[in-house]
């Protein structure tokens, strides 16, 4: 009966303040009372919670090193035991000072606030805790429309009315903690920050559970008016008013002695203000070369059609879930994969070196890095283009005889051993038809670049070795070229310009695929190698170790998604015949006689490696990709502005020197590795 009473005289009462604040005097009688009880009882009392928007976090493969955020709102939830006590003791001061002893509705506030209003005083709302969250909830709830948006904000009666009414339903279902609690975590601080998780990062620059008494304070006055009163863009002395209004409410509370809050008034304001970046182009100015691998982040995320249905969608997600993103850049890795790109060029060339890092078996990529710096700011050394993984209008470069890989992967595949025998010679006259310098009797031919090293009776040992080209033109005629590209796209080579989509199309005729003429990216080609590397399995490029979502869940994105593409003996086979480039003892068979990068297998320190040098005609660009079990990496010189503009031959000993040095560095460590030795059969073929 007596709480049958109090929502009665609540409604009542709840009538009469409202319209005492927006009728004149004259006007309130019992007509708005009886208006205020029949709404009250046709109310909805179930209110929605959806999750509100909050930040998401993007780490380094450590968990704990900040790579960037992405956000609307600079919100990130916090359980209770994660903010200091005297927090919640100064909001509670500041704005509903009964909020332990009613129910919701402040009955005494709200006769309180009908009398202010009704004498003409200062206008009072009596709006407890549990109604300001109930209206920061219906603030942020995404599945109303714009009408209703105003209709919840809206200074009328009926909004006051349905406050009461949630917040008395609210009251039901939630302790008195939750529900202070879920208000410090949706809660407007001013300077952008939501949620007293950013707030107390915002302000202070640190965790909202280190809080001294005068910052709680402070933070806790700011809620009635935040943008105007806070002291980074607002009036810096009305909040220092509003800090000790609410250290006097909380003397007066008794949860502060008359004297603490003295001295906490007295205090000098501190601010550490701190706001964390957001998105690619704001990662720290000493790590901006993080940006490249941020960047292809987000090209992941917005890729999967788990995070939504377009990738619009899938951003928004990423801007307002709140996850936990470690990713797999390993900030050792990428220091020294910078390093050795600016050895190769340095800020400011018109050159760039851009170099990826991939680990065999799960794709994850550990390093993003090019002599450029990620900005938007003007100037030759900045850039947002993605050099290093394509996309964004960059289609790639072409790799040149690293593309001779799929040639021999598809013989192999065909059934073609290691020791297939041709004697090549300077020139041969392809079956693909031709015109030009490069042609003889209207067909395509190709020659070799170093005729008295490369001719003569040549394996795919000795051909990869030493890099010979006609070799391979003819043993993709023995194969087919479809074959090749097929093999090529099986790796995850991709065809991003419409040339090599058209070619790829009609793959028959593409018989300078083998010689590297195609588009790629360091990123492609590393993670094509490594799947030789991790024995014909392919993994696709994974730029994170785990995703979790604000409770904790972890999500099945952040597994790798590999898949075998290439028989385990076949890769083996491709693998052992890829040492010979970079040294003469690796073949298991002792088949190696010389190769285009021998000086690689001494920068690893006598470790198992393989590789395949590239340069395109002219050469337009130099590349290297390299491997090991545990480790792949590629780079290529190019200048990405100006095909034009040949990087030239003597710069292939740097590019093959970077792509080893940083392979050296990201397996410090590791105990070493060797590769299988094919069968005895695709070696042999005996």
């Amino acid at each position: 009966m007596i709480t049958m009473l109090r929502m009665l005289l609540c409604g009542v009462l709840g009538g009469l303040v409202i319209a005492a604040a927006a009728l004149p005097i004259a006007l309130v009688g019992g007509g708005a009372a009886r208006a205020g009880g029949d709404t009250w009882e046709s109310l909805p009392t179930d209110l929605a919670t959806p999750p509100v928007a909050q930040t998401s976090y993007v780490y380094a493969n450590d968990g704990k090193t900040l790579i960037t955020a992405f956000y609307d709102e600079n919100r990130r939830d916090i359980p209770f035991d994660q903010v200091a006590p005297v927090l919640g003791q100064a909001v509670v001061a500041a704005e509903d000072t009964r909020f332990y002893q009613h129910h919701g509705v402040d009955i005494r506030g709200v006769a309180r606030a009908f009398v202010s209003n009704s004498r003409g005083g200062a206008q009072q709302g009596a709006s407890t805790l549990t109604m300001q969250y109930v209206r920061n909830v219906l603030k942020n709830d995404a599945s109303l429309t714009p009408e209703q948006h105003l209709q919840a904000l809206a200074d009328s009666p009926t909004r006051k009315l349905r406050e009461m009414r949630y917040a008395q339903a609210i009251e039901k279902k939630l302790s008195k903690q939750q529900i202070l609690q879920r208000y410090l975590n949706i809660a407007y601080f001013g300077a952008g920050a939501y949620g007293i998780a950013s707030a107390a990062q915002t302000y202070f620059g640190k965790d909202a559970a280190k809080l001294t008494l005068p910052e709680a304070a402070l933070l806790a006055g700011l809620l009635q008016s935040p943008d105007a009163d806070n002291p980074i863009s607002g009036d810096r002395e009305a909040a220092l008013g509003r800090r000790a209004y609410t250290l006097d409410a909380m003397a007066k509370m008794h949860v502060i002695t008359p004297e603490e809050a003295t001295a906490a008034a007295a205090s000098e304001l501190k601010l550490s203000v701190t706001r964390p970046p957001n998105d690619c182009a704001s990662v720290a100015d000493e790590h901006n070369d993080w940006g490249f691998f941020c960047d292809y982040f987000r090209q992941w995320w917005n890729s999967r059609a788990e995070f939504g249905t377009t990738p619009t969608e899938r951003d928004e997600r990423l801007r307002t879930g709140g996850y936990k993103i470690v990713t797999s850049l390993d900030p050792a890795v990428q220091a020294a994969a910078l390093s050795q790109s600016l050895g190769v060029y340095g800020y400011g060339s018109a050159r760039s070196m851009p170099l990826a890092v991939v680990t065999p078996g799960t794709g994850r990529v550990l390093a993003m890095a090019v002599n450029r710096h990620y900005s938007l700011a003007p100037g030759r050394s900045n850039t947002v283009n993605q050099l290093v993984a394509g996309g964004t209008g960059v289609s790639g470069y072409q790799a040149g005889s690293t593309f001779k890989m799929f040639t021999m992967l598809a013989a192999l595949d065909a059934g073609l051993p290691l020791n297939t025998h041709f004697k090549a010679p300077s020139r041969i006259a392809s079956i693909w038809p031709g015109s030009g310098p490069g042609s003889c009797g209207g067909r395509w031919c190709p020659g070799n670049d170093s005729p008295s090293w490369m001719d003569g009776d040549r394996t795919m040992w000795n051909a990869f070795g030493r890099s010979v080209n006609t070799y391979f033109v003819w043993l993709e005629q023995q194969v087919g070229a479809r074959k090749v590209v097929e093999m090529a796209q099986r790796l995850g080579i991709t065809f991003r310009s419409a040339e090599d989509t058209t070619m790829a199309g009609k793959a028959d005729q593409w018989g300078s695929f083998t010689l590297g003429v195609a588009s790629t990216t360091p990123l492609d080609l590393a993670n094509a190698y490594a799947s030789v590397a991790a024995g014909g399995v392919y993994c696709s490029p994974l730029p994170v170790l785990s995703i979790t979502d604000p409770d904790g869940r972890a999500l099945d994105a952040g597994s790798p998604e590999c898949r075998q593409v290439v028989d385990p003996d076949v890769a083996a086979a491709a693998a052992d015949a890829a040492r010979c480039p970079v040294g003469k003892g690796g073949s298991a068979y002792g088949k190696c006689d010389g190769g285009t990068a021998e000086a690689v297998s001494g920068i690893l320190g006598g470790r198992a490696v393989a590789g395949k040098t590239g340069s395109s005609e002219n050469n337009a660009t130099e590349t290297f990709a390299g491997f090991t079990p545990q480790v792949a990496a590629a780079g290529i010189a190019v200048n990405a502005d100006n095909p034009n503009d040949w990087v030239g031959a003597g710069v292939s000993s740097a590019v093959n020197s970077a792509v080893a040095q940083t392979m050296a560095a990201a397996l410090r460590g590791q105990p070493a590795a060797g590769f299988p030795a094919p069968s005895r059969g695709r070696a042999l073929g005996t």
